[in-house]
Order: C-alpha cells, then sequence, then structure tokens
C-alpha cells in the first residue's frame, strides 16, 4: 500500500466515529424526507378523489334511461 492510502485508513479510523454518524444522519434525513415526499403523494391523490367525488362544480348527474323490456322478455324465454 502507498503511503497516502495508509495515512487515509489511519485518518478514517481516527473518525470513525464521527463519520459514521454523520453518515447515520445523512441516512435518516433521506428517509425522513422520501416519506414526507410519500405522504404527499397520497394526500393529494386522495383529495384529487375527494374533490371529483364532491363535484364542486354544483352540476346535477347526468342520468340515463333505457327500456330493457326485450332483454327481460328474452331471459324469461330461455327459463321455460
Amino acid at each position: 500500500m502507498s503511503q497516502e492510502k495508509v495515512d487515509r485508513y489511519k485518518n478514517y479510523k481516527a473518525n470513525k466515529d464521527k463519520i459514521l454518524k454523520k453518515e447515520k444522519r445523512i441516512r435518516r434525513l433521506e428517509y425522513t424526507a422520501a416519506i414526507v415526499v410519500a405522504v404527499a403523494l397520497v394526500g393529494w391523490f386522495g383529495w384529487s378523489i375527494y374533490q371529483k367525488a364532491a363535484d364542486p362544480s354544483g352540476k346535477p348527474a347526468v342520468e340515463y334511461t333505457m327500456d330493457t323490456t326485450a332483454v327481460d322478455d328474452y331471459i324469461n324465454g330461455l327459463g321455460q
């Protein structure tokens, strides 16, 4: 090993506790940020669905009617 590698290794060993604490703190911040983003996305998704279901425009729902007597007669004829 070159002297530079040896010096780096000694420096790492001397400051190992500080380095590991810093890495752990950064990892926790990354997890927290990911959780915050995930909660924000789920909240936004839920709010969007709620807004569409509530229909804030106040328009009445469209109703359709269909005459199904022919289908009913056909189905009743199959059972006989």
